[in-house]
Order: C-alpha cells, then structure tokens, then sequence
C-alpha cells in the first residue's frame, strides 16, 4: 500500500496508484478528515481526470460532497479551501513525469495535514470494512472557482503595476497553462509564455523548472528581464536572470528579504530555510541583520517554523517559496510576481540584483549508495571521523551535511566550502568512508 510522504501519496499511475488505491484513500478521507464538502483539483497529466473520478467517488459513497475545480495549481486549490473553510485535495505528482501521480490531502486552511492525521488516513484505507453510508455525497463542477483564485492573483497590492517589464513564463505543460499569461499580463507586463499546450503526458518533459533550457533560451532570444519556470503544480519556481543565468530558490528568498524588510514587511526580521539552503545565503542575510531559522528538508517543517516563530517568509532552494502574509502555501505564481516586483522596484538587472543579495559557496553533492541500515553507516568510525576531520577543517568558512535519503536507498553527502575543488575533496573522503562500509 502507498503511504503518505513528504508531499501526500504518489506513485506509478494506473499500477502502484491504482483507481482502487484512489478510490479507498477518498473513503478512508471521508471517515477521518472533519468536512462534509471537499475541493478537489488536478493538473495536466492523463491520468487525472481517472484518479479524481475515482478519489471522487471514495468521498461520496463515504457521504461527503465534492467541489470538481478541474485543472489547477495546487496553491489554488489551497486557496480555495482556505477561502471557503474546506478540506481538499489536489491530484498531482508535482515535478514527476507524467506516468506518476499523487493525492495530496488539504485542511480547511489550504495547508497540509499533520503527520498524525495522515497515519490515521493509512490506517483507515487498511481498516476499511466495505459497509456503506447510507448518505451519497455528490459531485458538483465547479471550474468557475478557478476564477476566484486568478482574481485574488491579479490584485497583490505589494506587487504594484509591472509596466515595462518583459518576463518569460515557462508553465512546464502543467497546471498553470491556463492561468499564466493572464496573471502576468494583469500587472502590465509584456508576457511571453512557452509550454503551455499540456498534451496529457508532456507535463514537466524538457520543460519548467525541472529543465531550464527552455526558458533560458527564450529570456535570451527575447531580451526578457527575467524568466520563471514552475513545475506541474505551480506550486515552486525558479528563476533565470536576463542573462540566462540561473536564480535558484535561495537567491529568490535572498532577495525578496530584503525587499519585504525594505517595506517593513518581514516578520520578527528573520526567515525559515532548509538544511540544504546554500551557507551563503545564511551569511548574506546575517550582514542586514536578518536572522536565519533552519529545519529539516521540506516544506512542511518549513512552514512550521515559520508557524512557530512568526515568519512572513520562507522556503527550499529547489524553488517552493512561502510568503504567508499572502498565502498559506507556497504558490509559485504568486513568489514569481513579487520577485519581479523586486526587480522593479531595484532599479537594477536581475543579475545585479542577484549578486548584491548573497554570493553562492560552491556546493558539491554526493549520493552514495548504501545497502545496510544507513544510520549505522552513518555513526561508524571511519564515516563520523571523516565527517569530523571536514567540520574542524572548513571552520565557518564552508559546510558539512550527511543524511540518509527518504526515498533511496543512498546516503546524501553535501559539502560547501569557499573553494569548489576543495568541496569536492572533502566529499570524496566521506564518500569513500561509506562506501567502504557498504
């Protein structure tokens, strides 16, 4: 049986996510999440529409109703529920190939279910006695609500109008097709947008920000100011600058902390960032006195540390930005709107913006196989001591993070340091440590 993981349950369509699988998880939802009424999108892929059929019918043989919002980002569906005070789901595998599919369960505040919550779904899909309600819910179509969330979009009053800018939008043949040009548009700027014809199966092929090439040739050959690439849900964007050079996640939440501070609008003067986040955003924040909050991989605890301390901003390097003065999720569209604010409001390129913001550490990555249990490896001499040798080489002047992977069956070694080749020597002794041991 699939189990939740970091972003709800995915898996190969039509096999390991089955219409069975979709169609017990949605009954299983029903019994367990609060909410007689459920909004439930998809994006682009083929296998969508047969999956929220399926999920659909779990959900009112159950006695629950369902809200049919079609194809749409998932921060849109997150902003539904919010606004609407209801639970939700979004049919989606994010930035997987089109042959994988995901359900991802919403709370009645657009934001994920707890650990807790979802474990007592898995159980109840495993529990589930085949008795039947004696209340149907009902499915009704409810695209129009779509609507709503490109009107809360196209009025961001912290976006201000974007007159003569030029920006290319890569929709990566997903779920913000449909929405992009027009929100882009709204603000005034000159548009260009590439990949956006969803076949059903070219959802993330050789496009959005899964496979920046696209977009770093279009910014180039149209002498954009900057270009963005989402990923299938819309949920996470990337950047390149006019140059076609990449702007990755952590460069964004480096320059939009210092455009919220600029307005007063950083909450507590700090950010949420992830372990993996490069140190040199940590030691550019630190110079404007901008404290720096890390957690785990995911955008999950992200957003519970910005719960915790009180944060406006947050977000990973691969893209997935939080602003939650605005919404509760991240939303791709919505972060790719106050960067190029941010822009605007500079006076500067956004490669110049970018390199007054922070300056990358070179950041080399290793996975290295590991067969065993990959905490013993881990805490094994020859590895712990290798690992210490780096720390107290490198000092403040660079990183050392060694973790097991969630999803394979590797260790991940990740070293930073002023000097690549430098980084890279240090990941070779560790890596050479665990394999050793494998």
């Amino acid at each position: 049986m699939l189990e939740f993981g970091t972003d709800g349950v995915r898996g190969r369509a039509n096999s390991e996510l089955s219409v069975e699988f979709a169609l017990r998880l949605g009954q299983s939802v029903a019994r367990t999440v609060s909410g007689s009424t459920f909004v439930v999108g998809r994006d682009t892929r083929a296998s969508g529409s047969m999956l929220q059929a399926a999920f659909a019918a779990g959900l009112c043989s159950r006695g629950a109703s369902v809200l049919d919002v079609g194809v749409i980002p998932s921060p849109g569906v997150a902003y539904l529920c919010s606004r609407l005070g209801l639970p939700g789901a979004v049919i989606s595998a994010s930035h997987n190939p089109y042959f994988d599919n995901g359900i991802k369960i919403l709370g009645p505040a657009g934001t994920k279910l707890s650990p807790e919550a979802e474990a007592a779904i898995e159980a109840g899909v495993s529990a589930l006695d085949g008795e039947a309600d004696e209340t149907v819910g009902t499915v009704t179509d409810s695209r129009h609500l779509g609507e709503d969330y490109f009107a809360y979009l196209t009025h961001i009053g912290l976006v201000g109008r974007l007159e003569g800018m030029r920006i290319v939008v890569d929709t990566g043949n997903g779920a913000a097709s449909s929405f992009a040009r027009r929100v882009y548009a709204s603000y005034g700027a000159r548009v260009v947008v590439i990949n956006d014809a969803p076949d059903g199966t070219n959802i993330n092929l050789n496009a959005g920000s899964t496979h920046l090439e696209a977009v770093i040739a279009a910014v180039r050959q149209e002498r954009a100011h900057v270009g963005l690439a989402f990923d299938g849900d819309a949920d996470r964007v990337l950047a390149v600058d006019e140059n076609g050079v990449v702007v990755d996640g952590d460069f964004i939440m480096a320059i939009l902390a210092g455009f919220l501070q600029g307005r007063g609008l950083l909450a507590n003067r700090a950010i949420a960032v992830t372990v993996m986040s490069n140190l040199g955003l940590r030691l550019a924040l630190e110079a404007q006195g901008i404290g720096v909050v890390q957690t785990d991989v995911g955008d999950r605890n992200v957003f519970e540390a910005m719960r915790r301390h009180g944060l406006s901003l947050g977000g990973e390097q691969s893209g997935h930005i939080i602003l939650s003065d605005l919404a509760g999720t991240g939303d791709g569209m919505l972060t790719g709107l106050v960067l190029a604010a941010a822009i605007k409001a500079s006076g500067l390129s956004a490669s110049s913006l970018a390199g007054a913001a922070m300056q990358r550490f070179p950041q080399v990555l290793q996975n290295v196989p590991c067969a065993g249990d990959a905490s013993s490896v881990m805490a094994a001499a020859p590895v712990a001591d290798a690992i210490r040798a780096t720390r107290d080489a490198l000092g403040d002047d660079g990183r050392v993070l060694v973790r097991p992977s969630g999803t394979e069956p590797v260790i991940r070694v990740m070293v930073e340091a002023r000097d690549e080749e430098r980084a890279r020597a240090f990941a070779d002794d560790i890596a050479s440590a665990i394999a050793s041991l494998s």
